[in-house]
């Protein structure tokens, strides 16, 4: 079932948005060589809870952290540790978080100090699918719509597009429908109307689009060992278009 939010639960999904936002505007002050993983871990739960919220990850499917921080070939779901970030690795930072009975959802890849242009241009074109993604967002369209987008940008560079994971519905649940590929045929699956929320997170790797999981039953990485990339916004549809609650 896809829920129709009524414009007062928009808001609420908002003001976890807001905060999923200010998190990640935190962390990229952080961010840099030296810094590890389990520290900004910390700050970020501190400051979620500072705003009255609860982290939206943690324990949710049993996963031990506030934060999903992914390094290099690490795709997503990456655990916080005292591994300290080097100079030159790009780290994909995913957080959620709940309040008044809803969640937002949000990431972002950083480079940590000075890397390659390899590196740059595949954290740009990846927030470029993400954007593309979001343009087909509007009533009448349907979800392959958003897919074919993120789809069609990364390959035009050569990226590969990661199948096993996917963006969704959020609401009162982090994980609601419906599923949104990275990848699909325009014109199929449901159609969009107003009143829809949706985690749209394009995940994209340098080289091959397959992947694996760790041992740890959760860090998910890329065959090939080549960087992956991942941005995620929260939207709403309005009558018109969409609107970005994790802007």
């Amino acid at each position: 079932m896809i829920h129709i939010r009524s414009a007062g639960e928009v808001e609420k999904i908002s003001q976890a948005c807001q905060i999923v936002r200010d998190t990640l505007f935190l962390m990229e002050e952080m961010v840099e060589p030296g810094v590890s993983t389990l520290e900004l871990d910390r700050e970020a739960e501190k400051f979620i809870r500072s705003k009255g919220a609860e982290p939206g990850f943690k324990g949710l499917y049993g996963f031990p952290a506030t934060l999903c921080i992914s390094i290099e070939d690490e795709v997503v779901h990456g655990i916080p540790t005292d591994r300290k970030l080097t100079e030159g690795e790009i780290v994909s930072i995913d957080v959620g978080s709940y309040i008044h009975g809803f969640y937002g959802d949000h990431a972002k890849s950083f480079a940590v100090g000075s890397v390659s242009t390899e590196k740059k241009e595949l954290m740009e074109v990846t927030k470029a699918c993400l954007d593309a993604g979001i343009q087909q967002v509007k009533p009448g369209n349907r979800i392959g719509d958003i897919s074919a987008a993120v789809q069609s940008k990364a390959e035009s560079h050569g990226y590969g597009v990661v199948r096993e994971l996917v963006g969704h519905g959020i609401g009162t649940k982090l994980h609601e429908e419906p599923q949104i590929p990275n990848f699909g045929e325009a014109g199929k699956g449901p159609k969009i109307q107003a009143g829809m929320c949706f985690a749209i997170e394009p995940m994209i790797n340098m080289g091959t689009p397959d992947v694996f999981t760790k041992k740890d039953g959760w860090t998910v990485c890329t065959n090939d060992g080549k960087p992956s990339a991942h941005f995620e916004h929260t939207i709403t549809v309005t009558e018109t278009g969409s609107r970005i609650l994790t802007i």
